[in-house]
């Protein structure tokens, strides 16, 4: 694996060590943009690494100091994520731009980047993730289309392919125990999703969220059968 240094100065103290790494995609029209955003002094945003489309990985912030590409975020009741993150900027236009397939050299590249990091530092499973999966509603990347799939099955992160539950949804306006039960089980999990026993506009983001990494055929806020099956199998797996 070679790196291209691209220095970024946006970056500043860690204040411990890095056990999370959190994937974004650029969402910016071409490669080149995002790379310039992410060394201008002026953006004030950053990230420890940029995969291009073509492979290429760009180096732009050292490991051991602290990017700045989490913004408002939360996991597991820990804020400012950015203190304990690496974050790596995978270049795709995004939804605003032309949101497209991730190219299979592309994914190649942040298998091995991540293996290579994993070498370094502790970081399990059930902390690698998504930016929307740390600031739902804020952030919709990586997105439904990157193959989170493929990544667990290299060993990076984590997927279920649970057996098909047919249970009817539930949805926005919905309350009682079943809403309760699932918002308890996103906030296990690790979103910031409190329960009510009421479907509200939180709730629905969150389960967004979700389906973008764990239920990607369905994206639409509704906690059908197999959206809660997933939910369930994870927390199996999270609590092993």
């Amino acid at each position: 694996m070679q790196l291209i240094d691209a220095p970024s100065p946006n970056f500043d103290a860690r204040t411990a060590p890095p056990d999370m790494i959190i994937l974004h995609y650029t969402g910016m029209q071409t490669g080149e943009a995002a790379l310039a955003r992410l060394r201008d002094p002026v953006a004030k945003v950053s990230s420890h690494y940029m995969v291009e489309e073509d492979g290429r990985i760009f180096a732009l912030v050292p490991e051991t100091r602290r990017a700045w590409h989490a913004g408002l975020s939360f996991w597991k009741g820990e804020t400012g994520l950015n203190g304990v993150s690496i974050g790596i900027e995978i270049v795709n236009p995004g939804h605003e731009w032309g949101y497209r397939p991730f190219p299979e050299v592309q994914i190649d590249s942040v298998l091995a980047l991540l293996a290579d990091i994993r070498g370094r530092w502790m970081v399990p499973n059930d902390r690698i993730l998504g930016h929307s999966d740390i600031a739902p509603g804020r952030k919709d990347d990586p997105g439904e289309l990157f193959p989170w799939a493929r990544l667990a099955a290299a060993g990076h992160g984590l997927w279920v392919e649970p057996p098909a539950s047919p249970g009817a949804p539930l949805a926005k306006g919905d309350q009682g125990t079943g809403v309760f039960a699932l918002q308890a089980g996103m906030t296990r999990l690790g979103y910031n999703c409190a329960p009510s026993g009421a479907y509200d506009d939180d709730t629905e983001t969150i389960v967004t969220a979700f389906q973008r990494h764990w239920r990607q055929s369905r994206v639409d806020g509704i906690a059908d059968g197999e959206t809660r099956a997933r939910l369930v199998q994870l927390l199996r797996l999270d609590a092993g």
